[in-house]
């Protein structure tokens, strides 16, 4: 790959993003819209369309060569995004906002110009992530005691 290959391509992916997040003005109120979020009002079919085109980004991002952590947060933003664009109407309101496309350019672009503070901070993403996931399973197993013990006391009579 050539020096100015990873800056071409970033460009293509900007122009990308730009189209799926916020391409799109919309008249009398200060506030963009791309294609993603209009997609996504397509019942069934929208949000996962969404979804299967932000996977070019995950994509170039592993073509350039960026951090396995890089990558984690790119796909982790885009399941946030297919997942909070699933839920009907508010959905795609989620997409309006959320904008996962730009958020994962602007991780590549950070990660291309700045590798060792990229670095750090996909620590410090995958660290918060671990310990999400490890209060989600506490959290899980003290509502699975909890239902136990309710259960008991129901089957007991008491």
């Amino acid at each position: 790959m050539n020096g100015s290959e990873p800056a071409v391509r970033l460009r293509r992916l900007r122009r990308f993003a730009h189209w799926l997040d916020d391409g799109i003005a919309l008249p009398w109120i200060p506030l963009r819209v791309g294609l993603d979020p209009i997609i996504g009002l397509l019942p069934l079919v929208g949000d996962a369309a969404g979804a299967a085109l932000a996977v070019w980004i995950l994509v170039e991002g592993a073509r350039l060569r960026a951090s396995r952590a890089t990558l984690t947060r790119i796909f982790a933003n885009t399941a946030i995004d297919a997942l909070g664009g699933a839920t009907p109407l508010l959905g795609d309101l989620f997409d309006v906002v959320w904008k996962a496309n730009l958020r994962n350019v602007a991780l590549l672009e950070r990660q291309l110009a700045d590798p060792a503070r990229a670095a750090a901070a996909d620590r410090r993403f995958v660290v918060l992530l671990c310990g999400t996931v490890l209060a989600l399973c506490g959290a899980l197993a003290v509502a699975g005691v909890f239902l136990v013990a309710t259960l008991i006391r129901l089957v007991a009579g008491r």
